[in-house]
């Protein structure tokens, strides 16, 4: 899910077709999420059109790879249509329900998929975006990649096979992006190992023709990585994480939320002062609850198989309309717009380690 775009209204399932565009060229199956306008927002019938095709191309012997892209220039998805699901919890409704539950079995779909998925992650690339692509085999980013997970922004907490692919990256980078929420580009992306390819966005029009003439050869992946050694590179120099991952390291490793803003507002080293005090200063803006519960989930996450993070995701997603801090959040940046959550409890002085810990009561590492 995401912090960032709303949908206008909340949509009926019945999502007219071309909110995908489903293509087939030169035995390459092409999915584009055509919403251009709401940044590619997924809705649950997106989800649903997504996993028909995928399910049908797994089996057809003429389709030998498949490719996910976002409509326009500025996003590839900017995450979950959250308009609709806030709409369904305050109406009594059952959307916000399925919508996790299929989102989720989509996202280990595409993990699991048995064809290279190659994902071009041109523009955001927010929420349940990062879940579509971080199954992929090829994940290329471009100049104008803008990635993270923003879930703590309202009052949530980083789904989508987060609790699995933050918790692999480096160090404790992947807890700061979690935890924080914010944004990176693309060297970072890939020196996080949230990407695999950088490509120019002037070449993507480059890249489409070559793949429209691939030969194919015996291996799939193997011709696709040929053809992006051909037009792109696996890494950048000058990854800002990269000279932060000593700091970063060291303040979210801290035994909870509390303990890495007192840390953090602590920096006297002038080459840290200025970032440690943002930092301080953005956590402080998020919702509290959600900070722990991310930071917990993440830990917990490293222990995990990828089908129990899915299933720790969705037990922790099956409270949290009712008992955490996201349709607050969802009402004072989406709906009212006046930009003051009201988050429970307000403080982080005033979070209870038993009330984090609750919300992780009762799993089993089952999803039942």
């Amino acid at each position: 899910m995401t912090a960032q775009v709303p949908s206008q209204t909340a949509r009926d399932l019945d999502t007219p077709q071309d909110e995908v565009l489903i293509e087939v060229r030169n035995h390459i199956g092409h999915l584009t999420l055509n919403r251009p306008a709401g940044l590619n927002a997924i809705t649950l019938s997106m989800v649903r059109t997504l996993q028909r095709q995928l399910d049908a191309w797994a089996l057809d012997p003429k389709i030998h790879a498949v490719v996910l892209r976002g409509a326009g220039e500025k996003a590839f998805c900017a995450g979950g249509d959250i308009r609709s699901l806030y709409d369904s919890y305050k109406n009594a409704g059952t959307l916000h329900e399925a919508f996790f539950v299929e989102e989720y079995a989509l996202d280990l779909a595409i993990h699991h998929y048995r064809k290279p998925v190659l994902a071009l992650m041109d523009g955001f690339v927010l929420g349940g975006g990062m879940g579509l692509v971080q199954g992929a085999d090829l994940r290329v980013v471009t100049e104008r990649s803008r990635l993270a997970m923003p879930e703590v922004a309202i009052g949530y907490f980083p789904d989508v096979g987060g609790s699995y692919f933050l918790s692999r990256v480096p160090g404790e980078l992947g807890t700061y992006l979690g935890v924080s929420g914010v944004q990176i580009r693309a060297a970072d992306a890939l020196y996080c190992g949230l990407a695999d390819w950088y490509l120019e966005s002037d070449k993507l029009a480059l890249l489409d023709q070559r793949l429209d003439r691939l030969q194919w050869g015996q291996s799939p992946l193997k011709d696709l990585q040929g053809l992006l050694a051909r037009l792109g590179v696996q890494a950048l120099a000058d990854a800002p994480l990269q000279a932060l991952r000593p700091a970063i390291d060291h303040f979210f490793a801290q035994p909870d939320v509390p303990g890495i803003v007192e840390q953090l507002r602590s920096v006297t080293v002038a080459d840290s002062h200025e970032w440690a005090q943002a930092t301080a200063d953005l956590l402080e803006t998020r919702s509290p609850l959600a900070m722990a519960v991310t930071l917990e989930m993440l830990r917990q996450g490293r222990q995990l198989s990828l089908e129990q993070c899915f299933a720790l995701e969705l037990h922790l997603d099956r409270q949290w309309f009712e008992r955490g801090d996201l349709m607050e959040g969802v009402r004072a940046l989406i709906i009212d717009k006046d930009k003051t959550p009201h988050w429970n409890p307000p403080t982080l002085a005033a979070l209870e380690a038993e009330r984090v810990a609750s919300f992780f009561s009762g799993f089993d590492g089952s999803g039942s």
